[in-house]
């Protein structure tokens, strides 16, 4: 029999969460009990979100699902919240990871190139907590994680639109902490600096080398290292933290 008292099994939606940051994220969360949807950006990717599903429903016990949506149209973002909300009974934490980068000097970025990352990364960050809150908002609880980066934070030659679009979600997370907060949805953004991932695979030595010097702990970062920071701000213990960027970098933004 179920205790009336018992709290309710919270469920996550991790944007992004096939691969890299928003995987470890997403395993993170089902090890603490989380119900979890995981998002991919289109059919193409499906497979290794549901290959990542039926992973955590067989090692955690919880419930999951995988759902492909690209977040930059608002009315798949609003989709995904949607399935989520079906499968689930409740959206409790909305972890917004999914991003792209289109690298290049800014006299020779295409207009496109910027378009794309800003669409994904800010637009698609703001389509999901739009849809997100909505369901929060009536259900009086909600934890926002918006991954921003220290690139957002300080810059960085060669990536004009993905700096952009990543202050623009920090940004976006003060001005929705103080529209939620009365509600008790809070809002934060994490900060990731150079993380091992695919992205950094593909770097040559010397590259890594030279990122490597500039970070005080002299390492990359680990996905593992984001997805605890994620974890805490998704938890209850996190209820009195709003409208906050904390970066997890290794000392490279001192």
């Amino acid at each position: 029999m179920t205790n009336d008292t018992e709290q309710p099994r919270r469920a996550a939606v991790v944007t992004g969460s096939n691969r890299g940051i928003g995987r470890a994220v997403a395993l993170d969360l089902a090890r603490a009990g989380f119900d979890v949807c995981v998002n991919c950006s289109s059919e193409r990717s499906l497979p290794a979100a549901q290959e990542l599903a039926s992973q955590i429903e067989d090692e955690c016990g919880v419930r999951a699902l995988a759902i492909a949506a690209n977040v930059a149209e608002s009315d798949e973002a609003h989709a995904l919240v949607e399935a989520a909300y079906r499968a689930f009974g409740r959206v409790d934490v909305l972890v917004n990871n999914a991003g792209i980068t289109r690298d290049g000097l800014l006299a020779r970025m295409k207009e496109e190139d910027f378009d794309a990352v800003i669409d994904v990364n800010l637009k698609g960050t703001f389509n999901c907590c739009k849809a997100a809150a909505q369901r929060m908002c009536k259900q009086r609880y909600g934890r926002i994680v918006n991954m921003s980066s220290v690139v957002g934070v300080s810059g960085n030659a060669g990536q004009a639109n993905y700096a952009a679009s990543k202050a623009g979600v920090i940004g976006l997370t003060k001005a929705i902490s103080r529209e939620l907060a009365g509600r008790n949805v809070t809002a934060n953004a994490v900060a990731p600096g150079f993380i091992a991932t695919d992205m950094t695979d593909a770097l040559s030595e010397k590259q890594q080398q030279a990122i490597t010097e500039r970070i005080a702990m002299k390492r990359l970062g680990e996905a593992e290292d984001v997805a605890a920071l994620v974890r805490f701000l998704a938890s209850e213990e996190a209820g009195y933290i709003t409208g906050q960027v904390i970066c997890v970098d290794g000392g490279m933004s001192l």
